[in-house]
């Protein structure tokens, strides 16, 4: 089904006065206004918030627009590959933003150090594993390896999670300094079905993975289900992501790692990809 489209909407004749150097007037104006760009970005952060996605119509209440101010957008991101639109006209992010994100060198780094050694991990401890990053007030799984096993839990890459009711969020967070956690946690976006967490209590739970030094609990989203997670530090110590395996108990007559067998391996594969990452301590935690 195909949209008519709307009138061409005021802003886009304010585009193009700002393209001719006017500056806005007033205190506290910015010196210089893009609102084709703030309604391009204002639509990727709702559809980044919605698990369904959202008609256009939707979409324009959603960031407080008119559907004729952001049709042009719409249809431009589409064209793009940043959105997409299913048969019911209801639009979507794709991955086009994340397959970016992977372009930057530190981030490509990363993966590629990563890989082998989460290969090693499913290896040694027949369990699925995963990478993740702190971004933009979530989490977000940037590499994933399966396991071995006939069958295995596990999340894919790109998946956000939520940052408080998870042990890799749990991690990110404790290992950070105040001033860094406390823009996290301002900056933190909830996911579908994330709870709200009273700060007491996620404070006594970020100190007691600092003291361990890794974060170990059922999972808060899916039953009989322990998270291991283990910081990766870079340089000068800065932890930059978190290696979890979602633990799943084996009750056949297989012989399998137990969790505190799988814990020491998490650990000593994170303490290794830490020192392949400029950390200046290594400590084998098998």
């Amino acid at each position: 089904m195909k949209q008519a489209a709307p009138a061409p909407a005021p802003e886009e004749q304010q585009d193009q006065e700002a393209g001719e150097g006017a500056a806005p007037e007033g205190e506290g104006a910015l010196r210089y206004a893009a609102p084709a760009l703030e309604k391009g970005l204002d639509i990727l952060e709702a559809l980044a918030d919605s698990v369904s996605g959202y008609t256009l119509n939707e979409l324009a209440q959603k960031v407080g627009r008119k559907v004729s101010e952001i049709f042009r957008m719409a249809v431009t991101l589409q064209r793009r590959g940043f959105v997409q639109v299913d048969e019911n006209d209801r639009y979507t992010l794709t991955l086009r933003m994340f397959e970016l994100a992977h372009r930057q060198q530190p981030l490509k780094s990363l993966v590629s150090v990563a890989l082998p050694l989460l290969r090693e991990l499913a290896n040694r401890s027949r369990q699925s594993c995963h990478l993740a990053m702190y971004q933009g007030g979530r989490v977000v799984v940037i590499a994933q390896v399966e396991s071995p096993e006939r069958w295995s839990f596990g999340l894919k890459v790109g998946v956000v999670m939520g940052l408080t009711d998870t042990s890799s969020g749990h991690v990110l967070l404790a290992f950070r300094d105040e001033i860094d956690r406390a823009r996290m946690l301002r900056a933190h976006i909830g996911v579908e079905g994330e709870p709200e967490m009273d700060p007491g209590e996620l404070f006594a739970i970020l100190q007691e993975v600092r003291e361990r030094g890794y974060s170990a609990m059922p999972s808060r989203q899916t039953r009989g289900i322990t998270n291991i997670a283990f910081p990766v530090m870079g340089a000068a110590d800065h932890v930059i992501a978190s290696i979890n395996v979602p633990y799943i108990e084996r009750i056949d007559q297989k012989s399998a790692p137990d969790v505190v067998q799988v814990r020491g391996i998490v650990g000593n594969i994170a303490g290794r990809l830490s020192a392949l990452m400029g950390a200046s301590g290594y400590n084998d935690n098998e």
